[in-house]
Protein backbone atom coordinates (compact mmCIF):
# COMPACT_ATOMS: atom_id res chain seq x y z
CA UNK A 1 0.00 0.00 0.00
CA UNK A 2 1.64 3.48 -1.55
CA UNK A 3 1.67 5.54 1.79
CA UNK A 4 0.49 8.91 1.16
CA UNK A 5 0.92 10.50 4.92
CA UNK A 6 2.68 13.75 5.44
CA UNK A 7 0.69 15.02 1.82
CA UNK A 8 -0.61 18.21 2.78
CA UNK A 9 -2.61 18.58 -0.72
CA UNK A 10 -3.90 14.66 -0.14
CA UNK A 11 -7.73 14.23 -0.24
CA UNK A 12 -9.18 13.67 3.26
CA UNK A 13 -12.44 12.57 4.67
CA UNK A 14 -14.26 15.20 6.74
CA UNK A 15 -17.18 13.18 8.63
CA UNK A 16 -18.86 10.24 9.77
CA UNK A 17 -21.58 10.93 7.06
CA UNK A 18 -24.54 7.82 7.49
CA UNK A 19 -24.10 3.89 8.46
CA UNK A 20 -25.76 1.43 7.33
CA UNK A 21 -26.99 -1.54 9.03
CA UNK A 22 -28.50 -5.19 8.25
CA UNK A 23 -30.91 -6.20 11.00
CA UNK A 24 -33.08 -9.26 11.86
CA UNK A 25 -36.09 -7.38 12.75
CA UNK A 26 -36.83 -3.52 11.11
CA UNK A 27 -40.23 -2.95 13.42
CA UNK A 28 -38.30 -3.81 16.68
CA UNK A 29 -35.58 -1.33 15.59
CA UNK A 30 -38.10 1.24 14.50
CA UNK A 31 -39.42 1.16 18.40
CA UNK A 32 -35.51 1.20 19.77
CA UNK A 33 -34.01 4.20 17.66
CA UNK A 34 -37.02 5.98 18.11
CA UNK A 35 -38.46 5.41 21.82
CA UNK A 36 -35.25 5.12 23.30
CA UNK A 37 -32.19 6.14 21.22
CA UNK A 38 -34.83 9.73 20.10
CA UNK A 39 -34.32 9.37 16.75
CA UNK A 40 -36.42 10.36 13.71
CA UNK A 41 -38.25 7.39 11.74
CA UNK A 42 -38.21 8.40 8.24
CA UNK A 43 -40.26 5.47 7.70
CA UNK A 44 -39.75 2.11 5.51
CA UNK A 45 -39.47 2.89 1.73
CA UNK A 46 -40.14 0.72 -1.53
CA UNK A 47 -37.11 -1.64 -0.52
CA UNK A 48 -38.07 -2.25 2.37
CA UNK A 49 -35.01 -0.24 4.22
CA UNK A 50 -35.61 2.00 7.33
CA UNK A 51 -33.68 5.36 7.80
CA UNK A 52 -33.58 7.68 10.66
CA UNK A 53 -32.89 11.32 11.22
CA UNK A 54 -30.83 12.96 14.38
CA UNK A 55 -30.05 16.48 12.63
CA UNK A 56 -31.60 18.45 9.09
CA UNK A 57 -29.68 15.82 7.04
CA UNK A 58 -32.20 13.72 5.90
CA UNK A 59 -30.43 10.59 7.24
CA UNK A 60 -28.22 9.45 9.14
CA UNK A 61 -28.88 5.89 9.68
CA UNK A 62 -30.19 3.44 6.91
CA UNK A 63 -31.52 -0.12 8.28
CA UNK A 64 -32.02 -2.76 5.84
CA UNK A 65 -33.64 -5.75 6.46
CA UNK A 66 -30.82 -8.41 5.73
CA UNK A 67 -31.01 -11.22 8.58
CA UNK A 68 -26.82 -10.23 9.42
CA UNK A 69 -27.17 -8.31 12.40
CA UNK A 70 -23.95 -6.67 11.81
CA UNK A 71 -22.24 -3.56 9.84
CA UNK A 72 -23.61 -3.44 6.53
CA UNK A 73 -21.67 -0.18 5.24
CA UNK A 74 -20.17 3.03 6.88
CA UNK A 75 -20.33 6.35 4.77
CA UNK A 76 -17.61 8.89 4.55
CA UNK A 77 -18.08 12.33 3.53
CA UNK A 78 -15.44 14.32 1.22
CA UNK A 79 -16.14 18.34 0.85
CA UNK A 80 -16.86 18.21 -3.06
CA UNK A 81 -16.82 16.50 -5.94
CA UNK A 82 -13.32 17.20 -6.74
CA UNK A 83 -12.50 15.52 -3.46
CA UNK A 84 -13.88 12.51 -4.27
CA UNK A 85 -12.11 12.03 -7.48
CA UNK A 86 -9.05 12.61 -5.47
CA UNK A 87 -10.10 10.33 -3.19
CA UNK A 88 -10.94 7.82 -6.16
CA UNK A 89 -7.26 8.37 -7.27
CA UNK A 90 -5.73 7.77 -4.11
CA UNK A 91 -7.47 4.65 -3.20
CA UNK A 92 -6.39 3.48 -6.42
CA UNK A 93 -3.21 4.51 -6.47
CA UNK A 94 -2.84 2.40 -2.39
CA UNK A 95 -4.42 -0.77 -4.78
CA UNK A 96 -7.96 -0.62 -2.92
CA UNK A 97 -10.93 -1.28 -6.11
CA UNK A 98 -13.22 1.21 -6.66
CA UNK A 99 -16.06 1.54 -8.30
CA UNK A 100 -18.82 4.72 -8.93
CA UNK A 101 -21.87 4.65 -7.17
CA UNK A 102 -24.80 3.81 -9.77
CA UNK A 103 -27.32 6.68 -10.86
CA UNK A 104 -29.99 4.43 -8.63
CA UNK A 105 -27.47 3.86 -5.40
CA UNK A 106 -26.54 7.36 -5.33
CA UNK A 107 -30.47 8.32 -5.16
CA UNK A 108 -30.71 5.51 -2.39
CA UNK A 109 -28.06 7.14 -0.34
CA UNK A 110 -29.52 10.89 -1.83
CA UNK A 111 -26.34 11.83 -2.61
CA UNK A 112 -24.58 13.89 -5.11
CA UNK A 113 -21.93 11.28 -5.71
CA UNK A 114 -20.37 8.27 -4.36
CA UNK A 115 -17.68 5.74 -4.63
CA UNK A 116 -17.66 2.20 -3.18
CA UNK A 117 -14.95 -0.14 -2.30
CA UNK A 118 -13.67 -2.16 0.61
CA UNK A 119 -11.26 -1.89 3.34
CA UNK A 120 -8.47 -3.83 3.91
CA UNK A 121 -10.38 -5.99 5.91
CA UNK A 122 -13.26 -6.08 3.81
CA UNK A 123 -16.01 -3.63 5.43
CA UNK A 124 -18.04 -2.77 2.24
CA UNK A 125 -17.07 2.05 2.71
CA UNK A 126 -18.60 4.51 0.79
CA UNK A 127 -17.53 7.65 0.44
CA UNK A 128 -19.92 10.79 -1.03
CA UNK A 129 -20.01 14.39 -1.10
CA UNK A 130 -23.62 16.38 -1.50
CA UNK A 131 -25.70 15.18 1.18
CA UNK A 132 -29.50 16.69 1.39
CA UNK A 133 -29.77 19.32 3.51
CA UNK A 134 -33.92 19.96 5.18
CA UNK A 135 -33.83 23.14 6.79
CA UNK A 136 -36.95 23.52 5.98
CA UNK A 137 -37.80 20.54 8.02
CA UNK A 138 -36.61 20.69 11.41
CA UNK A 139 -35.31 17.63 13.07
CA UNK A 140 -38.14 16.07 15.12
CA UNK A 141 -37.08 13.86 17.84
CA UNK A 142 -39.75 11.57 19.15
CA UNK A 143 -38.01 12.21 22.93
CA UNK A 144 -37.18 16.11 22.57
CA UNK A 145 -33.21 14.92 22.31
CA UNK A 146 -31.23 17.15 20.42
CA UNK A 147 -27.37 15.58 19.34
CA UNK A 148 -24.20 16.92 18.42
CA UNK A 149 -23.76 16.51 14.91
CA UNK A 150 -22.80 19.74 12.08
CA UNK A 151 -19.12 19.66 11.07
CA UNK A 152 -18.50 16.66 13.73
CA UNK A 153 -20.53 14.14 11.81
CA UNK A 154 -22.89 11.35 12.79
CA UNK A 155 -20.80 10.81 16.08
CA UNK A 156 -18.36 7.57 15.83
CA UNK A 157 -17.88 3.25 15.04
CA UNK A 158 -15.76 1.28 16.37
CA UNK A 159 -14.80 -1.94 14.57
CA UNK A 160 -13.34 -5.66 14.82
CA UNK A 161 -9.98 -5.68 12.32
CA UNK A 162 -7.65 -9.20 11.83
CA UNK A 163 -4.86 -6.53 11.41
CA UNK A 164 -4.59 -3.45 13.70
CA UNK A 165 -1.26 -2.38 11.64
CA UNK A 166 -3.05 -2.48 8.08
CA UNK A 167 -5.75 -0.86 8.57
CA UNK A 168 -4.17 2.09 10.51
CA UNK A 169 -2.19 2.55 7.91
CA UNK A 170 -5.56 2.65 5.19
CA UNK A 171 -7.56 5.18 7.35
CA UNK A 172 -4.30 7.70 7.88
CA UNK A 173 -2.41 6.91 5.03
CA UNK A 174 -5.22 6.68 2.37
CA UNK A 175 -8.20 8.56 3.87
CA UNK A 176 -6.42 11.11 5.43
CA UNK A 177 -7.50 10.24 9.06
CA UNK A 178 -5.08 11.59 11.78
CA UNK A 179 -4.78 9.23 14.72
CA UNK A 180 -6.06 10.84 18.21
CA UNK A 181 -4.53 8.16 20.62
CA UNK A 182 -4.50 4.60 21.56
CA UNK A 183 -6.09 2.37 24.27
CA UNK A 184 -4.58 -0.90 24.68
CA UNK A 185 -5.05 -2.72 21.06
CA UNK A 186 -7.60 0.08 20.17
CA UNK A 187 -6.74 3.04 17.85
CA UNK A 188 -8.82 5.84 17.34
CA UNK A 189 -8.83 8.45 14.63
CA UNK A 190 -10.43 11.91 13.98
CA UNK A 191 -11.20 13.39 10.98
CA UNK A 192 -12.63 16.88 12.08
CA UNK A 193 -12.82 18.19 15.71
CA UNK A 194 -14.91 15.18 17.16
CA UNK A 195 -12.43 13.49 19.31
CA UNK A 196 -12.91 9.94 17.19
CA UNK A 197 -15.33 9.54 14.22
CA UNK A 198 -13.69 5.90 13.92
CA UNK A 199 -11.73 3.60 16.50
CA UNK A 200 -10.33 0.14 15.15
CA UNK A 201 -9.88 -3.06 17.51
CA UNK A 202 -8.09 -6.04 16.81
CA UNK A 203 -10.12 -9.36 17.80
CA UNK A 204 -11.28 -11.82 15.79
CA UNK A 205 -14.87 -11.79 16.57
CA UNK A 206 -18.38 -13.03 14.24
CA UNK A 207 -19.22 -9.58 14.33
CA UNK A 208 -17.77 -5.96 12.67
CA UNK A 209 -18.99 -3.85 14.42
CA UNK A 210 -18.50 -3.52 17.94
CA UNK A 211 -20.45 -0.63 18.82
CA UNK A 212 -21.61 3.12 17.25
CA UNK A 213 -21.53 6.13 19.59
CA UNK A 214 -24.26 9.04 19.45
CA UNK A 215 -23.81 12.03 21.32
CA UNK A 216 -26.48 14.29 23.11
CA UNK A 217 -26.37 17.81 23.53
CA UNK A 218 -26.90 17.31 27.30
CA UNK A 219 -25.92 15.44 30.21
CA UNK A 220 -29.74 15.47 30.95
CA UNK A 221 -30.61 13.22 27.95
CA UNK A 222 -28.10 10.85 29.22
CA UNK A 223 -29.45 10.50 32.64
CA UNK A 224 -33.06 9.83 31.52
CA UNK A 225 -32.00 7.46 28.89
CA UNK A 226 -30.21 5.33 31.25
CA UNK A 227 -33.43 5.41 34.02
CA UNK A 228 -35.33 4.29 31.38
CA UNK A 229 -32.87 1.60 30.36
CA UNK A 230 -32.90 0.54 33.78
CA UNK A 231 -36.45 0.76 34.99
CA UNK A 232 -37.61 -1.08 31.51
CA UNK A 233 -35.19 -3.32 31.92
CA UNK A 234 -33.33 -3.16 28.70
CA UNK A 235 -29.59 -5.17 28.10
CA UNK A 236 -26.88 -2.50 29.32
CA UNK A 237 -23.64 -4.05 28.31
CA UNK A 238 -21.75 -1.10 30.23
CA UNK A 239 -22.59 0.92 32.73
CA UNK A 240 -22.53 4.73 33.17
CA UNK A 241 -18.75 6.48 33.28
CA UNK A 242 -16.32 8.42 31.96
CA UNK A 243 -13.72 7.61 29.55
CA UNK A 244 -10.11 9.02 30.05
CA UNK A 245 -9.52 9.69 26.29
CA UNK A 246 -12.29 12.13 24.94
CA UNK A 247 -14.09 12.47 28.34
CA UNK A 248 -17.23 11.23 27.19
CA UNK A 249 -19.55 10.74 29.82
CA UNK A 250 -21.90 7.67 29.05
CA UNK A 251 -23.54 4.21 28.84
CA UNK A 252 -23.66 1.29 26.58
CA UNK A 253 -26.58 -0.45 25.91
CA UNK A 254 -27.23 -3.37 23.74
CA UNK A 255 -29.21 -3.25 20.08
CA UNK A 256 -31.98 -5.05 19.08
CA UNK A 257 -29.20 -6.85 16.62
CA UNK A 258 -26.93 -7.76 19.90
CA UNK A 259 -23.58 -5.24 19.07
CA UNK A 260 -24.28 -2.55 21.86
CA UNK A 261 -24.87 1.35 21.28
CA UNK A 262 -22.46 4.61 23.18
CA UNK A 263 -25.04 6.90 24.42
CA UNK A 264 -23.09 9.65 25.88
CA UNK A 265 -22.67 13.47 26.12
CA UNK A 266 -20.10 15.90 27.15
CA UNK A 267 -16.32 14.69 25.10
CA UNK A 268 -13.49 16.93 24.76
CA UNK A 269 -12.70 17.97 20.75
CA UNK A 270 -9.39 18.34 18.69
CA UNK A 271 -7.00 21.07 17.92
CA UNK A 272 -4.53 19.91 15.83
CA UNK A 273 -2.62 22.98 16.41
CA UNK A 274 -1.81 21.47 19.79
CA UNK A 275 -3.26 18.01 20.12
CA UNK A 276 -0.51 15.52 21.27
CA UNK A 277 -1.02 11.72 21.13
CA UNK A 278 -1.06 9.61 23.64
CA UNK A 279 -1.47 6.36 24.76
CA UNK A 280 -4.12 5.37 27.72
CA UNK A 281 -3.75 2.09 29.90
CA UNK A 282 -7.06 1.98 30.69
CA UNK A 283 -10.52 3.16 29.07
CA UNK A 284 -12.23 5.01 31.54
CA UNK A 285 -11.85 7.04 34.63
CA UNK A 286 -14.41 5.82 36.27
CA UNK A 287 -17.43 3.69 35.44
CA UNK A 288 -18.26 1.90 32.66
CA UNK A 289 -18.00 -1.61 34.51
CA UNK A 290 -19.04 -4.49 32.03
CA UNK A 291 -22.60 -5.99 32.43
CA UNK A 292 -24.02 -9.32 31.27
CA UNK A 293 -26.38 -8.59 28.87
CA UNK A 294 -29.73 -10.48 28.99
CA UNK A 295 -29.30 -12.02 25.55
CA UNK A 296 -26.95 -11.69 22.76
CA UNK A 297 -28.05 -12.61 19.14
Amino acid sequence: MKSLIGDLDMARVTQLGYVGLGVSNVEEWEHFATDLLGLESNGVDADGNLSFRMDENSHRFIIQPTGKDDLEFVGWQVTDEQALREMAEQLQQAGIEVADGTDEENKSRRVEGMIKFEDPDGTATEIFYGPPISFDRPFNSPRAIGFVTGEQGLGHVVLHVEDLERTVKFYRDVLGMKISDFIRNLAFFHCNPRHHSLALIEAKVPKKLNHFMIQTQTMNDVGTTYDMVLDQGLPLTRGLGRHTNDHMTSFYMQTPSGFSVEYGWGARTVDDATWQVQRHEKGSIWGHRNVTPVSAK
